[in-house]
Formats: structure tokens, C-alpha cells, sequence
């Protein structure tokens, strides 16, 4: 009997390791379309209601969950499932359940939590942006560990700034209650919106100096590259 070729088998961790991964693949998409149905369930009710500004506000965020998506396919990246499922969680957990439904004023800690997930989920974002560019052999950067942590703190800092601006905005041009407590509200948000984005980039930085996978940031790195092998081609060596 001739001996079979290890190259032709599929070891078991690897079927094991897609079998997980079509699982978590049918989970996101059960949970996208659970969640955007009831956005526009929501919206329909608020309608027959007759509370028509819930209800155009819900079919706008229902429209804004659909833009990670829509961007990935405009500038030809593809996102992971796990950003994708981030996301969709997000957008409906802060808009739909937080200004639809007031889940802000129901639930003191609403408001904290909210900003904590804004602060990892923006400084994973400037990380994975910025570490794209720099392994990139089409752009001239070569950027330290410690620059790359550093801008993805400053990056996802100056979105929850902005953040802080457009509620500002919105109380005073609109009359709303954005803000809730003013100036500790604000002050709070930017805080917890720090902490997390600086728990991001202290992951990030230790991924760079090891080349580690060991966290849920350095996972969701390597599952990133591996979606979109085009954007991570090692440079060339200079002659």
C-alpha cells in the first residue's frame, strides 16, 4: 500500500477550525438579520403610532448598519465578520436601544458602557488602519510599534471628541438632551472612551513587540490579514 500524502489530508484541527468558523460566520448572520428586522419592525410601529420622528430616526440607523458593508465593497476590502457583527451590535445598542428608546435615561451605567465599546471599537480601527499602511509595500512608512499604539489611542481620542461636538451641536441647534448632565457627562464619556482606547493600543503595541496571538485584539489582527492578504505583502528589500 502506497503511503498517503500528509499534503492531501486535512488535519483535524484545521476541519475543526473551519467547522468553527462556519458556525460563527451563520451566528452573524442570523444576529445581522435579527437585528435589522426589528430596526424596522420598530420603525413600522413607531409609524402606526404616529411618532414619526422615532421612526425616521430608526430607519436612518437601519440604513447606517448597512455601511460598514457598503464601504468594504467601495474601496475593496473585505471585513471580517467579527468587525461586521461589532458593529451592527453597536450602532443598534447606541441609536436604536439608546436614543430611540431612551435606554440612556432608563439605565444610569447605559451611557459608560457605550462609550467604553466606542473606545475599543474606534481604537481597534485606527490600529488596523494605520498597521495596513505601514505592512504595505506600495506606501513608503515605517512606522516603530510604539508611533503605530500611539495614533490608534490619538485616532479613536479625536473621534470620540468629535463625537462630543456633534451632541453639543445637536442640544443647542435642536433643543435635545444629548449631553444628559452637561459638562460631567462629557468629561466621564472622554474618560472612559480613553481608558479603553488605551487598553487597545497597550494590546496592539504588545502584538507588534511579539507577534503573539494571545488577546482577542491580536485574533481579530490576524483574521483582518487573512481576509485581505493584498493590503499586507511584505515589502521588498532595497537593493
Amino acid at each position: 500500500m502506497l503511503p498517503t500524502d500528509p499534503a492531501n489530508q486535512a488535519s483535524p484541527s484545521a476541519e475543526t477550525g473551519d467547522a468553527d468558523e462556519d458556525y460563527y460566520r451563520r451566528v452573524h448572520r442570523w444576529l445581522s438579520i435579527i437585528l435589522k428586522s426589528t430596526i424596522g419592525i420598530g420603525a413600522i410601529l413607531l409609524l402606526v403610532r404616529g411618532n414619526y420622528q422615532a421612526a425616521m430616526e430608526s430607519l436612518i440607523i437601519m440604513y447606517v448598519t448597512m455601511l460598514p458593508i457598503s464601504m468594504a465593497r467601495y474601496f475593496h476590502i473585505r471585513i471580517p465578520f467579527v468587525f461586521d457583527t461589532i458593529a451592527i451590535v453597536f450602532i443598534y445598542m447606541s441609536l436604536f436601544l439608546g436614543e430611540v428608546h431612551n435606554f440612556y435615561a432608563r439605565f444610569w451605567w447605559w451611557d459608560l458602557v457605550l462609550h467604553a465599546s466606542s473606545g475599543f471599537l474606534l481604537g481597534i480601527t485606527g490600529f488596523v488602519l494605520v498597521y495596513a499602511l505601514n505592512q504595505n509595500r506600495k506606501i513608503n512608512m515605517h512606522l516603530s510599534p510604539l508611533f503605530i499604539a500611539t495614533f490608534a489611542f490619538m485616532f479613536a481620542q479625536a473621534l470620540g471628541s468629535i463625537w462630543e461636538i456633534f451632541e453639543f451641536a445637536m442640544d443647542q441647534l435642536f433643543g435635545l438632551n444629548m449631553q444628559k448632565s452637561g459638562i460631567v457627562d462629557t468629561m466621564w464619556d472622554m474618560i472612559v472612551n480613553a481608558i479603553a482606547a488605551l487598553a487597545i493600543a497597550l494590546l496592539g503595541y504588545g502584538y507588534m513587540k511579539t507577534a503573539e496571538v494571545d488577546s482577542f485584539l491580536e485574533r481579530m489582527i490576524h483574521r483582518f490579514i487573512r481576509e485581505n492578504p493584498k493590503l499586507f505583502r511584505k515589502r521588498r528589500r532595497q537593493l
